[in-house]
């Protein structure tokens, strides 16, 4: 049982950058895989970026490839979305997820989510 809370949200202009933090609670943090969801309004959930136990791999969305950065630090309990190069069409509700080691591509849990908004 893990519990997520996701900061860094904001207002930024187009070109900006914001980073996002995840904070998890529990002390198996660093057993679970992590990812990074958003959603815009009047659309659906869509998968940005995920990241393995250990943190040595990673994956993206098309979308965000080469502008967005997940990273996680175990010490700390923390995960990160590092968003550089921001465009209008990322603004949405963004989710940090946690999923089992032995079902990675399952998130079991959720954060409430933060808003990020960038103005054109």
């Amino acid at each position: 049982q893990v519990q997520l809370v996701e900061s860094g949200g904001g207002l930024v202009q187009a070109g900006g950058s914001l980073r996002l933090a995840c904070a998890a609670s529990g002390r198996t943090f660093s057993s679970y895989a992590m990812g990074w969801f958003r959603q815009a309004p009047g659309k659906e959930r869509e998968f940005v970026a995920r990241i393995s136990s250990s943190g040595g791999t990673t994956y993206y969305a098309d979308s965000v490839k080469g502008r967005f950065t997940i990273s996680r630090d175990n010490a700390k309990n923390t995960v990160y979305l590092q968003m550089n190069s921001l465009k209008f069409e990322d603004t949405a509700v963004y989710y940090c997820a946690a999923a089992r080691r032995t079902t990675p591509s399952k998130f079991d849990y959720w954060g409430q989510g933060t808003q990020v908004t960038v103005s054109s």
